[in-house]
């Protein structure tokens, strides 16, 4: 993992098709509500030894019979070069265990090797992974120096993000100085793997007594960006007390009012819950009820509730009317 390629020189564009970490997430979340025995099979091959003239869709069998899933993995087997590896318990770097009350999901061996690569395994931890009204993206200072290791760094801490949704708003805003980040950014990094050191098995906790029902909670930071001024746009996803998907994003215009900041990130959650709905669907959970979209902002609720506002607020994005 990390920051090791450069444009133009080691890769151009390209596109690897893989499985949002959501939809493990959610996977998972269900397995852990509807009792699912949940193995793991390695494909040698990720291009299964040749080309598919057609397309293929395969259906998981029903039921939870062991029987019935040995019988599957030897003929996966005769098919292709795979590899059974058993009960899910380390999958991309994450580690998996399953007790009575569900799954557990963390990467302390991956959090512990960014400790020791940073240098940084003796330090005394940090309590917060920032520090209260930091002043980051205004923070004049020297520029730091190395500018691969920064970028090594950040990447490395993005992938943790599947566990640790914590991580999410430091490296959002760290992540805006890729190109040229400044002595203070690296110390901030640096104090971000001290935070990292606390509690490197820190992890999410999918509940096997859940309701499969989603709720989503979303908010934003009006004018979040001193340099563009621009609002922040946050979501969490639950399935049932579960958390399954989560993201900190800048919003591509500027707001002149938070109610306006709150809409458009409220816009922006409902995309995201929409594609949640198909996708449980596909993993034969229905949805029957409405999903609940919770916002603090009492003039956004008017707003997206009451269409006699639509009128007075054409100046916001179009799309963001879909709530």
């Amino acid at each position: 993992m990390g920051y090791h390629q450069k444009e133009g020189i080691d890769f151009k564009e390209t596109f690897a098709l893989v499985a949002k970490m959501t939809t493990v997430h959610s996977l998972l979340g269900v397995a852990a509500v509807k009792n699912w025995e949940v193995h793991q099979m390695d494909v040698h091959n990720a291009f299964l030894h040749g080309d598919l003239d057609e397309e293929v869709y395969m259906k998981l069998p029903p039921g939870n019979d062991l029987h019935a899933i040995n019988e599957f993995k030897l003929q996966l087997n005769k098919c292709f070069h795979m590899k059974d590896l058993g009960k899910l318990k380390y999958f991309l770097g994450i580690e998996v265990s399953r007790g009575p009350d569900g799954f557990c999901l963390s990467q302390r061996k991956y959090a512990l090797d960014i400790i020791t690569k940073a240098g940084l395994l003796g330090a005394k931890p940090s309590p917060v992974p920032i520090e209260q009204n930091h002043k980051l993206a205004s923070v004049k200072g020297p520029t730091f120096d190395n500018l691969a290791r920064y970028r090594r760094l950040l990447g490395r801490f993005i992938y943790l993000t599947i566990t640790q949704p914590d991580l999410s708003y430091i490296l959002h805003i760290l992540s805006h100085f890729m190109k040229a980040p400044l002595v203070a950014h690296w110390e901030a990094a640096l104090r971000l793997v001290r935070y990292l050191k606390g509690s490197p098995a820190q992890g999410i906790f999918l509940c096997s007594y859940s309701a499969l029902h989603i709720s989503v909670y979303c908010d934003s930071n009006y004018n979040g960006c001193p340099l563009t001024r621009r609002s922040l746009s946050a979501y969490i996803v639950y399935l049932g007390d579960s958390p399954i998907s989560w993201k900190t994003k800048k919003q591509k215009t500027v707001s002149s009012s938070s109610a306006e900041a709150e809409y458009p990130a409220m816009a922006y959650t409902l995309k995201k819950v929409k594609w949640l709905k198909s996708l449980m669907r596909t993993l034969g959970v229905d949805h029957p009820h409405p999903i609940n979209l919770h916002c603090d902002s009492e003039a956004a609720i008017y707003i997206a509730a009451n269409p006699v506002f639509h009128e007075r607020t054409k100046h916001i994005e179009s799309d963001c009317h879909q709530v």
